[in-house]
């Protein structure tokens, strides 16, 4: 039995699209959600929900008997995710769960003065917990959601011609979040993955200033990138009611972005997919056209 988390958001529901196309039949599928009402899709077509919170221990004890392989989503509470993954990790030794694929997050460095240690922090806790725990692992060190470009370039971006980023010249190598889940898939439904770490990137990386210049050329619009600091950036976006938690993150990945951070060459993800991940390029134009 595959177990599912985190299966009422995007990542969830392409990874089980993406396990029923690979022929997993639904009765090895099962997901977890913190209520029923929210996974009643699932259950329609014939899918086992499990009720279970990350901050519930006894719930995620519940939820794991039966189960072989758990997809482990992180938590997108920040704050509290570092509690909540060792709660999973530990309701899945306590129960003999005997593969763990967990969503981690790429990295270049792993020091204090990363733009987004925040982050890196307790995703590198929980790679340690699930290792220290003895069960088969694959650790999936996922790159930014290429389908997030659109929010940090600006929904109004056609007719303000002007992407606003302090993330200099930098770039990243996003990858479509469908395109993450299917190589989460393949992990889950094929050999040879056990107790490895796998930096899932697109080698195309981008920058905000070729990413300016591909919305002008697909669009016909006037597109212009500006790099301002973190500051002037903070500075603006209050001026336009964007929430503080929302300011911190945008700034931290174009910083990040800006020092390296995201910027990273491996084949992996293209091994998994057998086939080239798609390309920003690729991507806008779906969008801008």
């Amino acid at each position: 039995m595959i177990l599912v988390t985190g299966a009422t958001g995007e990542f969830g529901k392409h990874a089980v699209q993406q396990l029923r196309e690979k022929g997993v039949s639904t009765s090895d599928i099962s997901v977890l959600s913190r209520s029923e009402e929210k996974a009643i899709s699932y259950k329609e077509d014939g899918i086992t929900v499990k009720t279970g919170d990350y901050t519930n221990y006894d719930s995620l004890v519940k939820a794991f008997e039966g189960v072989d392989k758990l997809l482990f989503v992180s938590s997108s509470e920040i704050e509290n995710r570092a509690e909540q993954h060792q709660n999973v990790v530990k309701a899945a030794k306590a129960t003999g769960v005997k593969n763990i694929v967990y969503t981690s997050f790429m990295r270049k460095q792993e020091t204090d003065n990363s733009a987004i240690a925040f982050l890196m922090d307790s995703h590198l806790k929980t790679e340690n917990w699930i290792k220290d725990s003895g069960i088969n692992y694959t650790i999936l060190q996922n790159a930014t959601y290429l389908d997030m470009l659109p929010i940090f370039i600006g929904e109004q971006v056609l007719e303000t011609g002007v992407i606003m980023q302090p993330a200099e010249n930098g770039k990243s190598s996003s990858v479509l979040r469908q395109e993450l889940a299917e190589a989460a898939a393949v992990v889950l439904t094929s050999e040879g993955h056990e107790n490895k770490a796998y930096p899932l990137v697109n080698n195309q990386a981008i920058s905000y200033n070729e990413v300016a210049e591909l919305i002008a050329e697909i669009s016909g619009k006037n597109i212009t990138y500006k790099s301002p600091s973190p500051e002037e950036y903070q500075a603006t976006l209050k001026t336009y009611g964007v929430p503080d938690e929302y300011i911190g993150l945008f700034t931290a990945f174009s910083v990040a972005q800006a020092n390296g951070e995201l910027e990273m060459s491996d084949n992996s993800l293209e091994k998994l997919l057998g086939r080239k991940p798609t390309t920003a390029k690729e991507f806008l134009t779906k969008v801008y056209v």
